[in-house]
């Protein structure tokens, strides 16, 4: 491909992930790996240098982009190389039209900007969420121990027990290590919260919203597989992927449940108030996550944003009739908005107050309302809000 070609694909990957974002489709490196999938003429160094673009323009434009011409023209506003492009050659984007506008650029929407601020976040900190995150991976003390293991590259090793930091983009996926159960992809905020939950061996927990089940295998770690572990989840195709990860980490999980949306009581019946601990892994924004799926601005809007905060507060509401007096729920969620954080405790409290909120000995993060909140800036973590509550 010629570096203009290179342009008007990205110019048509873009389209694609714009549309995806306003109808909550397929999130954008699904959609460049589908692209290059039935464009198999692009040689590796293409595909790099699209997928970096792609990546450039959608950290560049805060607001969602009318199609993807404007947001490359936004590109080609800070990049003179990228402007020069647009000369009207075969196979490349046509000259920009007199008066033609680029996208507009910042950080975030205006009311999502708005709401950040509000969350007590500076510039400097909502920049920071969409910076390039490293690559980090655990570990898995089922099988290995960070200060023995043998891998291709050295990591960094991380103020986690097993964590280890590699560069953006190592594929560690390919490695034996990861063949063999040995290491697991997972961000060190994510490690440092499982460490630092209240449980203890021969205890029964529940990871309530387990998904494909990264916190499952990492408390099953912990614990060294003695403790009774449920994972529950209605999304059937993420709860599939966890029977074959657990048994490649040999980590052993007692019960997965499919939960059905609205009804999930009736599959959980079995664990009503015999919980030590309850994991509630909330869905949520993913403002949190924005330095790998920056794409996510465009995707939230308030009235989502509503739905989410219904929808965290209907789980911690099952949450509290699965745990046994005295028991404990960890609410996490991979977000720095205060309304999927805070305000989400503060209303847990309103609605049972002989519930308390209990300090975590994580050694990194700030006090965020009843909980603590990690930031990249500080500490090097994806953005998550996390909060242990205690049953009367």
């Amino acid at each position: 491909m010629t570096p203009a070609a290179r342009v008007q694909a990205v110019i048509e990957l873009l389209d694609t992930v714009i549309t995806s974002a306003r109808s909550k489709g397929a999130p954008a490196d699904r959609i460049i790996a589908e692209y290059f999938r039935t464009r198999r003429y692009a040689g590796s160094k293409d595909r790099r240098a699209v997928r970096d673009l792609v990546y450039q323009a959608i950290r560049l434009c805060g607001p969602v982009p009318a199609n993807g011409r404007a947001a490359m023209l936004a590109v080609a506003g800070v990049d003179e190389n990228v402007a020069a492009l647009f000369d009207g050659s075969a196979h490349g984007p046509a000259l920009r039209g007199e008066g033609e506008e680029a996208a507009n650029t910042g950080l975030a929407p205006k009311w999502l900007a708005s709401a950040l601020r509000n969350s007590g976040l500076g510039g400097r900190e909502i920049a920071a969420l969409l910076a390039r995150a490293p690559l980090d991976v655990r570990v898995n003390a089922l099988k290995a121990d960070r200060a023995g293991i043998e891998l291709p590259e050295a990591g960094e090793p991380l103020v986690s027990a097993q964590g280890l930091r590699f560069d953006s983009g190592t594929q560690v996926e390919q490695w034996e290590a990861y063949e063999q159960g040995l290491i697991e992809v997972q961000d060190l905020g994510s490690q440092l919260i499982v460490e630092a939950l209240p449980i203890a061996p021969g205890d029964t927990i529940i990871d309530l919203c387990a998904g494909g089940g990264g916190k499952t295998l990492a408390l099953a770690a912990r614990l060294g597989n003695a403790a009774s572990i449920i994972a529950a989840d209605t999304d059937k195709r993420r709860l599939g992927n966890l029977a074959p990860r657990a048994a490649r980490a040999g980590a052993g999980v007692d019960h997965t449940v499919l939960l059905d949306p609205g009804r999930e009581m009736r599959t959980l019946h079995p664990w009503v108030g015999k919980a030590d601990h309850v994991l509630v892994d909330a869905p949520c924004s993913g403002s949190g996550t924005w330095r790998r799926s920056p794409e996510g601005r465009w995707r939230l809007d308030p009235a989502e944003l509503a739905r989410l905060n219904a929808l965290q507060d209907h789980v911690l509401d099952i949450a509290v009739n699965l745990v046994r007096p005295g028991g404990t729920i960890a609410f996490v969620t991979c977000s720095v908005l205060d309304a999927e954080g805070p305000d989400r405790i503060t209303a847990f409290l309103a609605r049972h107050p002989k519930w308390t909120a209990e300090a975590l000995p994580l050694p990194v993060g700030r006090p965020r309302g009843a909980g603590i909140r990690m930031l990249p800036l500080h500490d090097g973590t994806d953005g998550f809000f996390v909060a242990a509550l205690r049953s009367p």
